[in-house]
């Protein structure tokens, strides 16, 4: 496996994209305050956990997308006072 994680030709394999977009998690302080959870499956990248506001879950998911190699992003975070997770549509992706 070469430094930047190729496996087969151009693609990342799951495990290290995982660990990059966690790192892009991490060093967001806004993002990196929160213990979220995340799995990569086929480059899709699935997002779990608990944030305090919509827009720190939005901005989880728009630190996933900016890692190279992440086909797509599911994100599954559940905001305080809402029953159930917020749905993103970010124009122009997927």
């Amino acid at each position: 496996m070469s430094p930047l994680g190729e496996q087969h030709g151009d693609s990342l394999d799951d495990e290290d994209l995982a660990q990059r977009v966690a790192q892009a998690l991490r060093l967001d302080p806004e993002i990196g305050r929160h213990q979220l959870k995340l799995s990569v499956q086929n480059r899709v990248v699935i997002l779990t956990g608990h944030v305090a506001t919509a827009r720190d879950s939005g901005m989880a998911s728009q630190r996933a997308w900016s890692v190279p190699g992440v086909f797509d992003v599911c994100n599954r975070i559940g905001v305080a006072g809402h029953a159930g997770p917020v749905v993103w549509d970010w124009p122009g992706i997927g």
